[in-house]
This record gives structure tokens, C-alpha cells and sequence, in this order.
């Protein structure tokens, strides 16, 4: 009997990409691994739950949805999330980063100092450096003095970081200049607060870790998985939850965000095929971001 998988997301550990699974198996990935699954005949995508408890109705979900829950198991979710600004009084320290993605696309955000940079690979960020670090609420309140006077988001849809990708710069210190000016007119602003200390302009570029250097870019993107549809090919690059497969048959490389993959029923696939919806990746011009450089 074809063992079926169902995946619990693409994480960040060591450095290095891991798709992990329902039950607890983990796979690997690198560079010239095959990735070759298929989407059980019949199944529906299902809600993954929240908080890890399974949703109580096993509700259907739509396919093209990044969440892969409903709205109840969403709102679940989110109801602990420092995210979500829903955690006020959370005792552990807090860094606050600047995080660039690729030509004129920034944000700032902030995570828990015990989670290292993971937050930034599992964004996808490019280049990063450090802002600040001090008490949760001192964070917050850095990143909201961010956003209004420099006019950077704290959330960027990931079709404008897929889009930049294919167009950074060849060098570490070209992609470090644009957060270095950015990093210098934040930490100059009036009204930074008090208990949150300021971090030097440090750049981590995150080329090499994700295999951009090396893998040519892509040229699409997939939409959604449907029953009985199959991606197969050679994983030539990761960022954030994004695989870079190369497909067969000419079809250049392809971009799948694996958070599309949670909630279905997945088998083993052979061959090189790719059969679920695909569309033409964006270009960089499309996704200039306003305001900023």
C-alpha cells in the first residue's frame, strides 16, 4: 500500500532547508536533490488545525490558500502570535531587524532574541542586519516608529520577493549598500526608545544559503496543487518557504511555496512531470516599492 505523507512545512534548520511531516519525519534538502510528489487521486485539502491540535470539522480549504486552514483554526492561530501584536507580555528579549529582499524592497519586523536569524531565512531575506534589541514592547514600539517615518511595511507579499529575486546584484556589497543607508536613517531618527539598544550595521547575506549564486532563475511560479497533479525535478535553490525546482521537458525552473503543499494527501511520484497549474513569474518592474529609495 502507497504510503501517504502530509506535510507540516518547509523549516530552517542549521542553515539548511527541512520539509517536515505529519508524525514527525523530516527530509533534508540540497542542492541536486530530487523532489517528486504527487497529490493523491480524490483527496481534498483539508485545514491543518491550530496550535497543533486538528481542526474539530476537518474543514475544506481552498487551494490556493498559503494558510491552509479556516477561518476558526486562523483565528485560533493567531490568538498567542507576537506577530499578530495579540502578546503584550512576553519576558524575553526582542531584536528588531531590517530585512532587504532584493532592489528597493525592505521591511522591518522583529523576533525573539533566542531564535537566532531563523526568522530571516524563513522569510526569505536576502540581506539582513540587526537594528535594535531590548524588551518586547520596546521593539514594537521601534518598529512602528519604522514604518512611519521611513515608509517601510512590516509585511511584503512574497509575489514582490519572488519577483526581485531573479534581479540582485552579483556582490555581497552591492546588496548590502541599500539596507546600509536604510540602516543609518533608522537608527538617526528621534523617538527611538530608551530601553531598546541600537546594533551596529552588520550585513548577513543569505545568497549562498539559499543556492541563488548558482541556479538560474526562475521563470514560474506554481499556483495551486490539485488531485492527481505532480511536480517532480531537481531542487537547484530554497528561500524562505520557496523550493527552485528544475523541471523537465524544458520547462525551465519552477518556484513551489510549500505552504500550498499543507493539508493535502501526498504520495511518491516518478518520472519528470509537471502537472498542476503554473503561472509566469512576475518581474521585478512590476513590484517597485514607493517611497523608500
Amino acid at each position: 500500500m502507497t504510503r501517504i505523507w502530509k506535510c507540516s512545512g518547509l523549516r530552517w534548520d542549521g542553515g539548511g532547508p527541512v520539509l517536515r511531516w505529519e508524525g514527525g519525519a523530516r527530509s533534508a534538502l540540497s542542492w541536486g536533490k530530487r523532489v517528486a510528489f504527487r497529490v493523491a487521486e480524490g483527496s481534498e485539502r483539508r485545514c491543518v488545525g491550530a496550535r497543533g491540535n486538528a481542526c474539530p470539522v476537518g474543514a475544506g480549504v481552498a487551494a490556493r490558500g498559503v494558510g491552509a486552514r479556516c477561518e476558526e483554526c486562523a483565528r485560533l492561530e493567531r490568538a498567542h502570535s507576537v506577530a499578530a501584536d495579540t502578546v503584550a507580555d512576553d519576558p524575553r528579549p526582542y531584536r528588531v531587524y531590517l530585512a532587504w529582499f532584493g532592489p528597493g524592497l525592505s521591511k522591518v519586523g522583529i523576533t525573539a532574541v533566542e531564535r537566532g536569524s531563523a526568522r530571516l531565512l524563513e522569510q526569505g531575506a536576502v540581506c539582513f542586519s540587526w537594528l535594535g534589541v531590548g524588551p518586547l514592547m520596546a521593539a514594537r514600539r521601534a518598529e512602528e516608529l519604522l514604518r512611519a517615518a521611513l515608509g517601510v511595511p512590516d509585511r511584503i507579499p512574497y509575489a514582490e520577493k519572488r519577483a526581485v529575486r531573479a534581479a540582485l546584484p552579483p556582490t555581497e556589497a552591492e546588496r548590502a549598500a541599500e539596507p546600509a543607508e536604510l540602516h543609518a536613517r533608522a537608527v538617526a531618527l528621534d523617538g527611538w526608545p530608551e530601553s531598546l539598544a541600537a546594533q551596529p550595521f552588520r550585513p548577513v547575506d543569505h545568497v549562498a544559503a539559499f543556492g541563488l549564486a548558482t541556479a538560474p532563475p526562475a521563470v514560474a511560479e506554481v499556483t495551486e496543487l490539485v488531485p492527481g497533479g505532480a511536480v517532480s525535478g531537481e531542487l537547484v535553490a530554497a528561500a524562505g518557504p520557496d523550493l527552485h525546482v528544475a523541471t523537465g521537458g524544458g520547462g525551465g525552473v519552477v518556484v513551489l511555496d510549500t505552504r500550498l503543499m499543507r493539508g493535502w494527501e501526498l504520495v511518491p511520484a516518478g518520472g519528470d512531470e509537471l502537472s498542476v497549474p503554473v503561472r509566469e513569474l512576475r518581474k521585478a518592474a512590476d513590484h517597485e516599492q514607493g517611497g523608500l529609495f
